[in-house]
């Protein structure tokens, strides 16, 4: 199986709206970043390992919306 490759720049905009959603000083968010920055091998993987965990753990803390504030939320 061949390995994919990582475009530090698709690195970059993933960290970007991931700032969006998680915020500047989520371990993810600067995991991405510095992975994007740096293109070494080792952010890489931690940046990937963080992402997925992020991922399957379902963080939506940083999402929370009041009641009635979405468009045709009830």
């Amino acid at each position: 199986m061949e390995e994919a490759t990582v475009d530090r720049a698709a690195m970059g905009r993933l960290a970007k709206a991931l700032e969006f959603v998680c915020g500047r000083d989520h371990p993810t968010t600067i995991a991405l970043r510095a992975a994007a920055e740096s293109g070494s091998e080792r952010d890489i993987k931690n940046a990937r390992m963080l992402f997925l965990k992020w991922l399957v753990q379902g963080d939506t803390t940083a999402v929370r919306f009041a009641p009635g504030t979405m468009r045709g939320a009830r």
